[in-house]
This record gives C-alpha cells, structure tokens and sequence, in this order.
C-alpha cells in the first residue's frame, strides 16, 4: 500500500480538518497515511475515530508559522512537521507528502530536503484552473517570481508531462500566457520563452491572452511565478466574488427565491467546478520527490483530494519522467 506523509500541523484548521482528510482518504483506499506533527495533539483528533485503519503517527516536536522565513525556518526547525515530512519522503519511508502549511516552506523543504531533480533549474508550483473546456494547468503560480526563458521551458516540459500523465491529454497544447495573441508580443522574458518552445519538441500553439483563460483553448499555460500568482488570486476573488453577488440577487425577493430553489441542484454543481477542495493540491513539479501544496484553508475534503492526487502522481512515475526532460 502506498503511505503518504501528511502535515498534520499545517494549515488555517489544523490539526482537526487535516486528520478529518486523512481519515477520509484511508476509507477510500487511497492510501495508507503517516500524519506528522505533535503526536498528543494528533491522538486526541484521531480519538474521533476509533475504528479507522491505516494511519499511523510520526512525531515532530516543532511546527513553521506561516509568517516565517521560509528557507531559515527549515533550517532551523530539523524537528518541524513540514521538515520531517519532507526527509520521510527523501528517504524512502512515503511515497509522497502533503501539506496546507507555508508554501514557502514547503517549497523550501522540497529543494533543500528532498531536493531538485537534476538539471531542472527551478521548481514550479501547478494547479488547475476551472474552465469552460475543463480544468487546465496553470504553472508556475509562485514558486519563482523572476524567471528566465530556460525556466519557463523547464516549466511547460514539467506542465505538458502533468497534463498527459494525470489528465489523460494527448500532446498537450501548450500555450504562454501573454498580453497578445501575436508572436512579438509582451516583454523581453515572453519574446525569448516564445522562441525557445516553437524550437521545442512540445506541442506549442503560441500566446494566450488572460481573457481566453476562461475558455480553456490550451491545456498547459505557461508564465512566471508572479503573473501566476495574480491570475490565481484574481480567479479565486472574482470566483468568490460572484458567488456572493449571484446569492444577493437570488434572494433579494420571494419569487427569486422560489427561482433558486428550482436552480439549487445547478447551481450547487456550478459551484462545486469552481471550488479549489475539489481539485486536490498543487503539486511541487520540478523536485525529487512527490510533494502536494494545498490552500491554507483547506477543508478535510481538499486534504483527501490532494491525498489522491499525490498517489496519482507517484502511480504514474510522474517524477521520472520529469527526470527524463531534466537535460531540455
């Protein structure tokens, strides 16, 4: 059975919501899970669950807060849940970890600890983005807010090898996040990345404009880790934000009530394509070893989901066949 390592501390509801997906995940066979933190908290959540199999304990004695420096936390917490975490998966022991706790740590953990896949320069964090056509990978979303063009190469290599393994996607079509359609477009580091994927062996089909996003055009969509990280956080604002104004309007008198209760099944599924606990965790692409990044805010039903998506990722050899794009 595969065991993943689980940071039972990190998180805006740890360690409650965090042991509820383990335990979640284990009843659905996903995996056997090791949650990693402060073995008496720990116990005292798993307590609710009595008759549950296939988890086990690890104890660590510290825990990284969220406002932390991420690299010299890591250095100096050895004993941290997110650092001991990281050297079960370096060390054989799991076949992968997940956490909600500070990306940056869990990033940094994922370089210094596991560490980097030869001959990939930088790690990139992926995640999927709901639209019209499907979800489709967004990468890097803000592990590395400079990039140079060799990056962003290194990013669609790792994106396209996600999309066709996880996502079933033949060739998957790659497109580079842009300010226009036309080849010449955007600023020095998209001119050059441009070139350098229409010289690739991917299946590159050219820029995509953020207002395309919505419609799902490309499979993979390429872009340094700031403009990621804006699009992300302006996907999940406008999403959340859209919610809140479809509610008011649908309540605002008795027959739009009555309306929205005929719509409640649709809209209830409308809802659940836009919600992030769905989808799992972002993986970590890039390091030697399966790492799963989740929300800070992840519900017991994202940690389960993101338990599945680490087994995934480790069933379908998606770090070696990163390995085998390392020298592009």
């Amino acid at each position: 059975m595969i065991k993943i390592a689980l940071d039972a501390m990190g998180g805006d509801y740890a360690p409650g919501e965090i042991v509820k997906g383990a335990v979640e995940a284990v009843k659905k066979n996903y995996a056997e899970v090791v949650l990693v933190g402060i073995e008496s908290e720990i116990e005292k959540e798993l307590a609710k669950y009595p008759d549950v199999e296939g988890i086990s304990i690890k104890h660590a004695s510290e825990v990284i807060a969220m406002d932390e420096v991420p690299a010299t936390a890591v250095r100096k917490k050895k004993d941290s849940s997110m650092v001991v975490a990281a050297n079960l998966v370096k060390e054989g022991q799991v076949q992968g970890m997940v956490s909600a706790g500070s990306t940056g740590a869990q990033m940094a953990a994922g370089i210094m600890n596991i560490g980097r896949i030869k001959g990939i320069s930088r790690p990139a964090i992926a995640t999927l983005l709901p639209t019209l056509n499907g979800p489709k990978l967004l990468l890097d979303v803000g592990a590395n807010m400079d990039s140079k063009p060799e990056n962003l190469l290194q990013f669609a290599h790792m994106g396209s090898l996600y999309s066709e393994k996880l996502l079933g996607q033949s060739k998957p079509k790659i497109g580079l996040v842009n300010i226009g359609a036309e080849k010449g477009k955007g600023n020095q580091l998209t001119i050059e990345t441009y070139e350098l994927l229409e010289q690739s062996s991917l299946n590159f089909v050219g820029n995509i404009e953020p207002r395309d996003i919505p419609n799902g055009p490309v499979d993979v969509m390429v872009c340094d880790g700031f403009v990621g990280n804006c699009l992300l956080k302006f996907a999940e604002g406008l999403a959340k934000g859209f919610g809140t104004l479809l509610k008011r309007e649908l309540t605002k008198n008795p027959v739009r009530k009555m309306g929205a209760l005929i719509l409640a099944p649709g809209l209830k599924d409308f809802k659940k394509q836009f919600d992030y606990s769905e989808h799992g965790g972002a993986p970590l692409l890039g390091i030697n070893g399966v790492s799963i990044i989740c929300h800070g805010s992840s519900n017991s039903i994202a940690i389960c989901n993101a338990i599945r998506v680490a087994v995934q990722s480790y069933e379908n050899k998606l770090v070696e066949a990163i390995q085998g794009i390392s020298d592009v």
